[in-house]
C-alpha cells in the first residue's frame, strides 16, 4: 500500500534473462505490451526521453541490458523490461546458486528447457548429458556467468 495516487509510478523496471519469453507469457495473460526495442545509441531511450530513438527488436548480438519491453498494469504504473543475460561484477556471489522460491526453481528449469532445446539444434544432434547442461545453464544465469550455447 503507499499513498501515491494509481499510475504515479513511471519507469518501474524489471530484469528478466529472456525478454521474448516474458513478453510472450504477458501477452497469453492478456496485458498490452509494447514491442521489443533497443535504443539506437545508449540506454536513454528505455524511458521514452533522451536524444536517442528506439529501434524495433533486440539488440545487436541480443547484448545484456540492452534490450526492452514496456507495459502498465491495471492501475496505469509504468513498467519496463530489461533483457538481463549477464549481470554486472560484484553484484551477486557467484558461488552460491539459490532460488527464493519453488517457482523461480521452476522458472529457471524452464528456460534451461528452451536453451537446451536451442543448443540441440545448434549442434544438430541429441544431447544425453542434459542434466548436467541444464545444471551448467542454471548456474551461470544465476551467477551473471556466460551462458552455454
Amino acid at each position: 500500500m503507499s499513498p501515491a495516487p494509481p499510475g504515479s509510478a513511471q519507469g518501474l523496471c524489471l530484469a528478466v534473462s529472456d525478454l521474448e519469453v516474458a513478453r510472450n507469457e504477458l501477452v497469453q495473460l492478456g496485458v498490452e505490451v509494447s514491442e521489443v526495442f533497443h535504443c539506437e545509441t545508449g540506454f536513454a531511450c528505455r524511458f521514452g526521453t533522451g536524444p536517442d530513438s528506439r529501434v524495433s527488436g533486440l539488440a545487436p548480438g541480443r547484448s545484456s541490458h540492452s534490450s526492452f519491453t514496456s507495459f502498465r498494469d491495471p492501475d496505469g504504473n509504468g513498467w519496463l523490461l530489461q533483457e538481463v543475460t549477464k549481470r554486472s561484477g560484484g553484484r551477486i556471489d557467484s558461488g552460491e546458486t539459490c532460488f527464493g522460491s519453488t517457482s523461480d526453481l521452476a522458472g529457471a528449469l524452464r528456460r534451461a528447457i528452451v536453451a537446451h532445446g536451442a543448443h540441440e539444434r545448434h549442434t544438430g544432434e541429441e544431447d544425453t548429458s542434459s542434466p548436467d547442461w541444464y545444471e551448467a545453464y542454471i548456474v551461470a544465469e544465476n551467477s551473471g556467468s556466460e551462458l552455454p550455447t
